[in-house]
């Protein structure tokens, strides 16, 4: 595994643990050059799921793209890094469930949601200002209420 600070590829494992209901593996990694350390997560990457936008476009699930629209929405609330990879965890998993390989966008918005509901109020109305498209103080209300 390449060092993400030096650039070595040779690097030990120190601790591994299982994630994602076994789907997953973490690796505690420490380059054998520079001597810091780092995270690895192994995963299965067996069945691509494509979403399908508002305006009919077809793309990759990215996970990536959900977890910074949810980092978006926490920024500055109480909530841990951890926090959000567990609901993009969540989320993954619960498409991945679905029948056949694609899904519609508003569906993975709106299982992002129901998590956020749960953790954080603020972060929930802010996800929602974006993902619902609010365009005036009456938005806000309506999904206040």
């Amino acid at each position: 595994m390449k060092c993400p600070f030096c650039g070595k590829v040779d690097s030990s494992v120190l601790e591994s643990r299982t994630l994602d209901e076994g789907g997953a593996i973490r690796r505690r990694r420490e380059c054998t050059k520079c001597g810091k350390r780092f995270t690895t997560i192994e995963k299965i990457k067996d069945h691509v799921l494509w979403v399908i936008k508002k305006d009919g476009r077809r793309e990759p699930f990215d996970r990536e793209k959900v977890r910074k629209g949810i980092l978006r929405a926490i920024l500055k609330r109480p909530i841990s890094v951890d926090e959000v990879d567990e609901i993009v965890d969540s989320v993954e998993r619960e498409m991945l469930r679905r029948e056949g390989e694609e899904v519609p966008s508003r569906v993975v918005g709106s299982a992002v949601l129901k998590r956020l509901k749960k953790v954080d109020k603020v972060a929930w109305l802010r996800f929602a200002s974006v993902y619902l498209e609010f365009t005036d103080l009456s938005d806000f209300e309506k999904a206040i209420k």
